[in-house]
């Protein structure tokens, strides 16, 4: 039986306790509890070496993974304080994202598990079809837009905007460079779209009405931004209710160069960062995914997310 005060001690540790936390809702892998928290594997295994070691925690092995849960035969006293110890936190914001983000995790896992089940039914996808392509597929889906407003925020001179428009009701291009406005709104006339509408404005000041639009695309956009969380609100404000956003930006890298070649101001954002911009504008059902990776280096992938207002 472990002595009371080496609970204590143990669960002083703001780290210690939030892995605890979370082990009492789940067993996870050294992988997911990195991805929950943010943080560093070593700095993780260190904290669950000493929670096993105090006899909280207990791991199993399954192939190269190892699992961590809580202890199920722990002492009823070393229990009580446990419980004291995440009840008295439990409203602290770090602990209520953490939830959040064992969610969105426990998703992501349930998904895998899913797509893993679906691709062994059948093997369609798996080899080459003539006339197969991305970019064929992508233009197809292009013509099932439905006829609804849409915003392209940080549009640019507007690709997406004029292939959207070819079905859309109204696509508003937003950016917050007058050439860029120009050049598109020439682009725009020229195909002989009266639907496309360009306008001058910052992605977190957006010239457009309240609950206006049906479709908010942030497209490579958020990066440049400098409040991130403004303009996912600001997209929030500006779509009606049960609309949607849909966020295509960079995971987290680090090609600092980026800042220079392309006026990026953030280096990419991890999964669990804009699943937090979309949960504090309030968004539901949000998801976020990784959807690609670039085989030449600096080997940026690609975050696919949305979110219903």
């Amino acid at each position: 039986m472990t002595d009371p005060w080496d609970t204590l001690k143990l669960l002083a540790d703001p780290t210690r306790l939030r892995l605890l936390h979370l082990l009492l809702k789940e067993e996870l892998s050294v992988a997911e509890m990195q991805d929950i928290l943010d943080m560093g594997q070593s700095r993780i295994s260190s904290h669950l070496a000493l929670l096993r070691k105090g006899e909280m925690a207990v791991d199993r092995k399954d192939g190269k993974r190892t699992y961590y849960s809580y202890n199920p035969n722990i002492d009823s006293r070393q229990r009580r304080l446990i419980d004291a110890a995440c009840q008295a936190v439990v409203d602290h914001p770090e602990f209520k994202q953490d939830r959040s983000n064992l969610n969105r995790v426990l998703e992501k896992r349930r998904r895998h598990a899913e797509r893993y089940f679906n691709e062994v039914a059948g093997r369609l996808g798996k080899n080459y079809l003539p006339g197969r392509s991305w970019e064929a597929i992508g233009h197809f889906l292009l013509h099932l837009t439905p006829e609804i407003e849409i915003a392209d925020l940080g549009a640019g001179e507007g690709v997406i905007a004029q292939l959207l428009a070819r079905r859309a009701r109204t696509v508003y291009c937003i950016d917050n460079s007058p050439r860029m406005v120009e050049v598109g709104a020439e682009q725009a006339a020229k195909l002989g779209f009266n639907n496309l509408v360009y306008k001058l404005g910052d992605i977190e000041k957006i010239p457009l009405k309240d609950n206006s639009v049906d479709l908010a695309l942030l497209s490579q956009a958020l990066h440049h931004a400098q409040h991130p969380q403004k303009a996912i609100q600001e997209a929030y404000r500006i779509l009606k209710p049960g609309g949607k956003i849909v966020v295509i930006d960079l995971k987290q890298h680090n090609f600092e160069k980026a800042r220079e070649l392309y006026a990026d101001l953030w280096l990419g954002f991890t999964e669990n960062s804009v699943y937090q911009f979309l949960k504090k504008a309030d968004f539901r059902q949000v998801e976020v995914n990784i959807v690609a990776r670039e085989e030449k280096e600096p080997n940026f992938e690609t975050l696919l997310a949305g979110g219903v207002k």
